[in-house]
């Protein structure tokens, strides 16, 4: 069998070694298509003006090349949970690589806006399959204990990606900060030799060996995994006699409530404004401020975003998922009402119109505080822990569908929307995230500390109606 024999057994990790410096080393190789994609993500900011400078661009023309990467993304979102259901997790990550050093180069070398947009596209393709396999190959690896935590790091490192690529973009040249994008799919390409393939998905497609293989590497040489083992073979034995997955059948009372959760998480991170905040935060702090400001501000954004993105992997497991999401679009509203406040006091005649360039900056840097801390990583963690595995695939491919649609929605309309009211786009942003906080306290549970079996089987409508009126 071809996918038998290239497993990709890891050169390291069979002698011994603890189980947690494999999961460790397996979620680090990983999170680099995450670094990845915070790279593309963060790239626009900082060479805006720089590359309209050299090709000419309208502001509609840089719109859509800093928007067409989110729609290779939602093409790459579409495909991603076939491509890692049949090829496994590692082949997938190591394909998205591929996708995004072909899209490094195409911008790198470009010569026009059509070669700029085809590499953003291609990069695009990429980490949209990456959006979706580095959270799920995360939490399919780790203990439950960790689950948490490691899959945070997913968002920890697109937020690493995005601050280095604007610090750096402040300094170099827009080619030169193009390059230092293969950076990380060169190492996550050559760290995907070292580590073991998810062992859900060998069980899955009936691996047996090589499954019980993967997670002794992961749990430790002297580690009982029977128990663990067996619950996973349950569960994928109750799953072969389920019919071939359809779109459909993300509708069934299964099916339906991770679907809502899933979707409604991922449309109110996007409506909340992120990517547009993202993408053009240097062009916001000059039109709250100057270019001074500008500089400072985009720096600040830049430091700030990965020791709180730290703090919420560390309280994750210990606070759970539901109290940091509401902490944080708690914050991302006071900080969108913040800056819709300085441009009203910008554009107004008040005695406070001095104070409009620090109340924009400020409450800039509040947003991107506040979803760090939980908006940024939690909506992955859930997605990558509520769906059940015959569903994972097709049901993770429609939730990053929705994320990516929405992200390509505000990223290319932000601009217009800048230029229609800069008051009035800061203020839709804080409505909603305070919608955010009201569908997290009405509609998502609480998963810490539970396994990933457990969490999928509470998510059955069915099943818990009869539980409840047994009960009753």
């Amino acid at each position: 069998m071809a996918i038998e024999d290239d497993l990709e057994k890891p050169f390291i990790g069979s002698h011994g070694k603890s189980s947690i410096s494999i999961v460790l080393l397996s979620t680090l190789v990983a999170v680099c298509g995450s670094f990845q994609f915070g790279s593309c993500v963060g790239y626009s900011s900082p060479t805006q003006s720089a590359i309209i400078r050299d090709f000419n661009l309208s502001v509609s023309e840089f719109s859509m090349f800093g928007s067409i990467l989110t729609i290779g993304a939602m093409i790459g979102a579409i495909t991603s949970g076939k491509i890692s259901d049949f090829i496994g997790r590692k082949r997938a990550m190591r394909l998205s690589a591929v996708f995004c050093i072909i899209g490094w180069l195409s911008v790198y070398f470009a010569k026009g806006a059509r070669a700029l947009d085809v590499g953003r596209f291609s990069a695009g393709y990429g980490i949209g399959i990456f959006s979706y396999v580095v959270p799920v190959f995360i939490a399919e690896i780790a203990p439950k204990h960790l689950r948490g935590g490691l899959a945070t790091l997913n968002q920890l490192m697109i937020v690493c990606g995005s601050s280095v690529a604007y610090i750096l973009g402040t300094f170099v040249t827009w080619r030169t900060l193009a390059l230092t994008g293969l950076v990380p799919c060169i190492l996550l390409l050559l760290g995907l030799f070292f580590i073991p393939e998810s062992p859900r998905w060998l069980a899955k497609v009936g691996l047996e060996k090589e499954f019980g293989s993967a997670l002794g590497k992961l749990r430790g040489k002297d580690a009982d995994i029977s128990s663990e083992a067996a619950e996973i073979q349950s569960s994928i034995d109750l799953l072969r006699d389920i019919p071939r997955t359809r779109i459909i059948d993300l509708f069934t009372a299964r099916n339906i409530r991770p679907l809502i959760i899933g979707v409604g998480l991922m449309v109110l991170q996007q409506l909340g404004g992120i990517n547009g905040i993202g993408f053009y935060s240097t062009q916001i702090f000059t039109q709250a401020g100057s270019a001074s400001v500008a500089k400072i501000g985009t720096i600040v954004y830049a430091t700030i975003q990965v020791p709180i993105t730290i703090v919420g992997a560390m309280v994750m497991d210990k606070c759970g998922r539901r109290p940091l999401l509401m902490v944080s679009a708690t914050g991302t509203c006071i900080g969108c009402a913040m800056t819709s406040a300085s441009f009203y006091l910008r554009d107004g005649n008040s005695d406070l119109q001095w104070s409009a360039p620090m109340m924009g900056v400020s409450g800039v840097l509040v947003y991107v505080a506040s979803f760090s801390i939980g908006m940024g990583a939690v909506p992955w963690v859930i997605m990558s822990e509520i769906f059940p595995i015959d569903v994972k695939g097709i049901g993770g491919s429609m939730v990053v569908l929705v994320n990516w649609l929405g992200a390509w929605l505000i990223s290319f309309t932000f601009n217009f929307l800048m230029d229609w009211s800069s008051t009035g786009t800061f203020l839709m942003f804080a409505g909603f995230s305070g919608l955010t906080v009201l569908f997290v306290a009405i509609a998502v549970p609480e998963t810490k500390g539970k396994t990933l079996e457990e969490i999928q089987a509470s998510m059955d409508i069915k099943k818990e109606f009869c539980h409840t009126s047994v009960v009753g």
